[in-house]
């Protein structure tokens, strides 16, 4: 059996080029005692890919050169040789990487039930992003009832999921994304107060309008000049939740920090990074509440899907470019 994976090559400045990757065929070794061979389906796309490259200190050690690109997948049990905990056949999402196979002894391995949702969204609504999501408006951000929210790029992965959530726990919710489309979504889909369009509103005028009573709580996923414009929209006591940076990942100079943070001193404020893998004890707890809010209609999933891991590159791309709809996947098994 042949195993087609995505190889680091180097590490890119800026926006990853064609000598990033690269793409390997290489035969699958047989499986040891205790472990089990999964045949991979689907593997997620997301921006924090573009920190893993990077080789600096951070929440999680580089992707090695020379290695599979991180990436989690979802998968099907193909070949168990005398693991306890899984059976030929079990539907699992894990840490697979950017390959069609992978062999584990199960660490980090969860069955999932293909009953409840489709695999995609395993990677979505009820995988990382959504616990992200979850976690961070809930949690970190510690919504109450009444409270207005602000959330950039509110038609993603994690910001349409959050705005969904904040609805459902009774708060005023306004996305920031790019485009009417996407605006359109989540005001009329995922039920968001309002939208700002930030590739044809100013940011600064449109935030006056359509938040004039100021946030309370920041959802942010894209840092810069967003992040800047928001910190001027801040109420007594509101909570700034750091849940990425997109706008800086591809930087090639120093990322550009918020020059309004002393809103945060006069508004009595606070600015909290969250990692959504601080919370991995209690990702059960979460997706069952989140199932159970997707079978009342209360929560809608949205999954981009393309084909292909020759086409790895080109469809990791979108998550830059903008050129995709809710969860970004890739499709590998053939």
């Amino acid at each position: 059996m042949i195993n087609k994976q995505i190889i680091l090559k180097n590490r890119p400045k800026g926006v990853p080029g064609i000598d990033t990757w690269q793409l390997e065929e290489n035969p699958i070794a047989e499986i040891q005692e205790g472990e089990i061979l999964i045949q991979q389906h689907y593997i997620s796309l997301d921006p924090a890919m573009r920190g893993w490259m990077n080789d600096t200190k951070s929440y999680i050690p580089p992707v090695a050169l020379g290695a599979v690109m991180r990436a989690g997948s979802i998968g099907k049990v193909i070949q168990s040789k005398n693991n306890p905990d899984f059976q030929v056949g079990d539907c699992v999402s894990t840490w697979g990487g950017a390959q069609q196979y992978v062999a584990s002894n199960g660490e980090g391995c969860f069955i999932v039930d293909e009953k409840v949702a489709t695999m995609p969204t395993f990677l979505g609504t009820l995988g990382m992003p959504g616990m992200t999501a979850y976690f961070g408006i809930l949690e970190v951000a510690n919504i109450k009832e009444g409270d207005i929210v602000l959330v950039s790029r509110a038609a993603g992965a994690v910001g349409s999921i959050v705005g969904q959530i904040a609805k459902i726990k009774g708060c005023k919710v306004i996305g920031i994304a790019g485009g009417k489309e996407k605006c359109d979504y989540i005001v009329s889909e995922l039920g968001f107060d309002a939208a700002i369009d930030y590739k044809s509103e100013n940011i600064y005028s449109a935030l006056k309008t359509k938040c004039p009573e100021g946030v309370d709580v920041y959802f942010d996923n894209v840092g810069g000049v967003i992040l800047d414009a928001a910190l001027s929209k801040l109420r007594m006591h509101a909570r700034v939740v750091i849940c990425g940076a997109i706008s800086q990942y591809n930087n090639k100079q120093n990322v550009k920090g918020p020059s309004n943070y002393l809103s945060l001193l006069v508004t009595r404020s606070s600015m909290t990074g969250m990692i959504v893998m601080d919370y991995t004890k209690d990702f059960g707890k979460a997706a069952k509440q989140m199932a159970i809010w997707m079978q009342e209609g209360k929560l809608k999933s949205r999954e981009d899907i393309y084909e292909g891991l020759e086409n790895f590159q080109e469809t990791y791309n979108r998550l830059f470019s903008g050129e995709k709809n809710g969860k970004l996947v890739l499709k590998v098994i053939e």
